[in-house]
């Protein structure tokens, strides 16, 4: 197996040693993804399920609960993107775990809107494009780093134009704006797959023996924002209001 992401570099692990990491790092990745993705179901599910809880988030008068959530969200995804270097891998995967507890809170308010059937759905459809495309960044021997700008210029125009079409209430953009979602969020996760590579490999080179824990809790972030946003898209486009 060829890895080209520094051709010129020696390499000073052995083709074996590369290979068994790359292995250990995408498991792990996987493994905190999942974990992830299990902790915000089970938060949202009992955030629902309470009435109290539902109150204290979205029903007390006022939105800032809710606004200051999301600002602990943002914090936790800048804050474990630019400090993971710094980071040991347990603290690393304690802020990933509480960031996926926070967007369990935020999340809860699909159930209110979407039927149970139709949220099933589309986790369903997400899972399944999610694994092909992760399997498509994983495999290619490409190092996709020129996708980079164009990836988050559309992400930029993505958010520009959603909150311009809050307030011009367009079905025509809503439709073009969830179909160019869903795009961005595949092409992101054969992004991010391949860049957990080029981390691990990088991490070798500079002889970083946390490689394993620190690449799979960043990826999971990474991995685990597209699933959600890409899930998000694709409950717009299949859901009915209730």
């Amino acid at each position: 197996m060829n890895y080209n992401f520094e051709p010129n570099v020696p390499l000073p692990v052995s083709e074996a040693k590369l290979a068994e990491t790359f292995t250990a790092a995408m498991q792990r990745v996987y493994l905190w993804m999942f974990l992830g993705l299990m902790l915000t179901a089970g938060v949202a599910t009992t955030v629902v399920s309470s009435p109290t809880l539902l109150r204290l988030v979205f029903g007390s008068g006022s939105t800032l609960p809710f606004l200051g959530l999301v600002v602990v969200e943002l914090a936790l995804v800048i804050g474990i993107s630019a400090a993971i270097n710094r980071l040991t891998p347990g603290v690393a995967a304690g802020l990933f775990f509480l960031y996926a507890a926070v967007n369990g809170i935020t999340l809860s308010v699909i159930f209110l809107a979407y039927e149970l059937g139709t949220i099933t759905l589309a986790f369903a459809v997400t899972a399944a494009l999610f694994g092909v495309m992760s399997v498509v960044g994983y495999t290619t021997k490409e190092d996709l780093t020129r996708w980079r700008g164009i990836l988050f210029m559309g992400l930029i125009g993505l958010i520009i134009a959603s909150v311009a079409n809050y307030f011009l209430a367009s079905t025509t953009l809503d439709w073009i704006l969830t179909y160019a979602g869903i795009a961005l969020f595949l092409a992101l996760t054969v992004y991010d797959t391949n860049r957990i590579k080029a981390w691990t490999y990088q991490a070798l080179v500079q002889g970083d023996t946390l490689v394993a824990g620190r690449v799979g809790v960043l990826g999971a972030l990474r991995l685990y924002l597209d699933f959600v946003n890409l899930f998000l898209y694709i409950l717009r486009l299949l859901g009915r209001r209730k």
